[in-house]
């Protein structure tokens, strides 16, 4: 057995060890430690277990408790590495057995509840579930409330709209239970629907957080994904130093040169109608060609918006690129899908349409955690645009299983980007050699194609005779 397994058992041994060692104190898998109260100053005691999280990792589990004034606290600390990339945890709420999942939460993560637009900021570290997290909410938002109704009439109504509706979910209505009759209560089984479903997201620039799954990693209602941390995120977190800031902002801006302008243009928005600004950057692809991107942000309305279009000529000749995809390290490859782009995945039936999901500048992974995301809502979508047929829903299931293996690389997949106008670019890792993985053909686009672009109508030539003649025949 390794080390680090004797010193970090997994929680049930822990669990087994300490009802074991209910006499004998020397074996029971906990470091007890004098500590003093930080309330009333008198001593009190902190108890540490060192434990290892299913599927997660090492965690040193700390609980303090005064018996002179009877405060308690409760923590949870990561054991292991840091990290190289943060992560974001997703899970959908439809039935109370998912309110049994376990959830540990580090000092560095935030979360969010989309539905009540709630957003929790970085706190202390938390090891409980998510019918634990949810009435934790309830509790500290119910704390001022009385001082609320008072003093901002406003803040109290919104607030006790989202105690209320956590009360729903959780089930936590001790007023009505006093009133109904014995006979009439039942427990609730884990099938048992929500009363209404949200979402819950962690996001923890560290890695260190955890939503556990169901089953497998392959639990339609749950999804993880990692991402690469920001500069000012390594700095939060104490990676960085402040030399470091200003060596990597010289660095971008000498690497940058001429393409480091950004371009504003004024408009309205689109959805509430106030004045936004759109901004455009230039960006050069490594053997590729020039790219614009355009962002567009509403500070009213909080509507985002992003384009990518190409910055280069059209090209003559359409391009099709097949990746094979082998393992997870073809995930991290970026890739330009072009709104003119088509993308499908033979593997699994998978075919988007140009158009579908317009331009984007990604990565492999980013762009199926798109298509993924936005056709699980179908899914799970009780209103009109969701799928309402029994044998339909069964059948996308199936197929959001299998989407979900792909996204994973759990299983090995091909890739097919065909763009009639070559604008569309997947990362050779291999470059400037060629990609053993990545095969990329150009052909000659139909009249059909040209004709959906419009390119048979489009005159490039003879700008000044066509104006003359025009002219003479007037």
């Amino acid at each position: 057995m390794a080390q680090g397994d004797e010193h970090f058992p997994p929680i049930a041994d822990v669990v087994d060890k300490t009802q074991a060692g209910d006499k004998d104190v020397s074996t029971r898998p906990l470091e007890v430690i004098d500590s003093l109260c930080m309330q009333c100053e008198e001593q009190g005691v902190t108890r540490m277990m060192l434990t290892s999280i299913p599927f997660f990792r090492e965690v040193i589990v700390m609980s303090f408790r005064c018996e002179h004034c009877g405060y308690s606290n409760n923590e949870i600390q990561s054991a292991g590495k840091i990290r190289s990339e943060g992560t974001i945890y997703t899970v959908k709420v439809l039935n109370r057995g998912d309110l049994d999942r376990q959830l540990i939460r580090s000092e560095a993560c935030s979360i969010n509840i989309p539905e009540f637009e709630l957003v929790l900021p970085p706190s202390r570290g938390q090891l409980t579930t998510v019918e634990g997290l949810l009435r934790d909410i309830v509790a500290d938002l119910s704390v001022q409330q009385p001082l609320r109704r008072i003093q901002d009439e406003n803040a109290y109504i919104k607030i006790q709209e989202i105690i209320d509706g956590l009360k729903e979910i959780i089930a936590d209505h001790d007023d009505e239970d006093e009133s109904k009759d014995k006979h009439e209560k039942r427990e609730p089984f884990n099938e048992d629907p929500v009363t209404r479903a949200i979402t819950i997201t962690l996001d923890d620039p560290s890695g260190n957080s955890f939503l556990e799954f169901v089953g497998s990693m392959a639990d339609l209602k749950w999804n993880m994904r990692t991402y690469e941390r920001s500069f000012q995120q390594n700095q939060q977190l104490g990676l960085a130093s402040p030399t470091e800031e200003a060596e990597e902002n010289a660095a971008e801006r000498e690497s940058e040169g001429l393409n480091d302008e950004v371009f504003e243009f004024p408009g309205i928005c689109s959805r509430c109608g106030r004045p936004l600004i759109t901004r455009m950057k230039k960006v050069s692809i490594p053997y590729f060609k020039d790219t614009l991107i355009m962002s567009t942000n509403c500070e009213n309305c909080g509507y985002r918006d992003n384009e990518i279009k190409s910055g280069a000529a059209i090209s003559e000749q359409g391009k099709k690129i097949t990746l094979k995809v082998q393992d997870r390290d073809d995930l991290s490859r970026d890739i330009l899908k072009s709104d003119t782009s088509g993308l499908s995945i033979p593997e699994i039936d998978l075919v988007l349409q140009p158009g579908t999901l317009g331009g984007r500048f990604t990565t492999l992974e980013g762009i199926l955690d798109q298509v993924y995301e936005e056709l699980s809502e179908k899914v799970f979508n009780a209103g009109d645009s969701g799928v309402t047929d029994i044998d339909d829903r069964a059948e996308f299931q199936e197929f959001l299983r299998k989407l979900k293996q792909v996204k994973n690389a759990e299983i090995p997949f091909t890739l097919i980007l065909d763009d009639p106008l070559a604008n569309s670019h997947v990362q050779n890792l291999y470059a400037p050699d060629p990609d053993p993985n990545m095969e990329i053909v150009t052909y000659e686009r139909t009249w059909r194609q040209n004709e959906d672009l419009g390119l048979n109508d489009m005159n490039v030539e003879s700008y000044g005779g066509d104006a003359k003649d025009g002219g003479t025949e007037s």
